[in-house]
C-alpha cells in the first residue's frame, strides 16, 4: 500500500524506528507530549498577538524578511501558533497541527542559528517582547526538543 496509509514497518529508515517507537509509547504520553505542545504554542502566542508592533520589532531585527512581509507575517504568525495550539488537544487534528508545529518550530531554528552565526544580539521574540530571551545555543537546544516532541505526535500509526 503507498502513500499516507503505509504501515510503519514499510517506511524506511530513521522513520521507520520513529514510527515504531511512536506506536510503543502508551497514550497518555502522546497525550502529555500534545499537551506541552500546545501549551508552548498557546502562551508563545498570546503576547505576539496582543502586541503585533512590538512582534514585528522582534522579527524585523533578526533582518531575515523584506518590510513588504514583515507586518503581515507579524500579524500571521501567532494566530497560526494559537491555532496549531489548539488543534494539538483534538485527537483527530492531532497529526496536522503536529507537522504545523514542527514547521514553525524548524522555521525558528533556522531563525535563531542565522542570528547566532551572524553575531546579532537580539532577544528572540519567541514569547513575545516582553521577558525576553537572548539568542543563543540554549534556545536552538529548547527548540530541538520541541520539534522532538512533535515527532511521536506525527508518527503514531492511526
Amino acid at each position: 500500500m503507498a502513500g499516507r496509509g503505509r504501515a510503519p514497518e514499510r517506511r524506511g529508515g530513521a522513520v521507520n524506528a520513529l514510527a515504531r517507537l511512536s506506536a510503543r509509547l502508551p497514550g497518555w504520553l502522546h497525550w502529555l507530549l500534545a499537551l506541552a505542545v500546545a501549551a508552548t504554542f498557546v502562551v508563545a502566542s498570546w503576547s505576539k498577538i496582543a502586541n503585533p508592533g512590538d512582534f514585528a520589532l522582534s522579527i524585523y531585527r533578526y533582518r531575515m524578511l523584506p518590510l513588504a512581509v514583515l507586518h503581515p507575517f507579524a500579524l500571521f504568525l501567532p494566530w497560526l501558533e494559537l491555532i496549531a495550539g489548539l488543534a494539538l488537544l483534538w485527537p483527530r487534528l492531532r497529526r496536522g497541527a503536529a507537522l504545523l508545529a514542527a514547521l514553525m518550530t524548524l522555521m525558528f531554528i533556522v531563525a535563531l542559528t542565522a542570528a547566532l552565526a551572524r553575531g546579532l544580539d537580539i532577544e528572540c521574540g519567541c514569547f513575545g517582547a516582553s521577558g525576553g530571551h537572548g539568542v543563543d545555543l540554549s534556545l536552538i537546544g529548547r527548540d530541538i526538543l520541541l520539534l522532538a516532541a512533535c515527532l511521536p505526535l506525527l508518527l503514531r500509526p492511526r
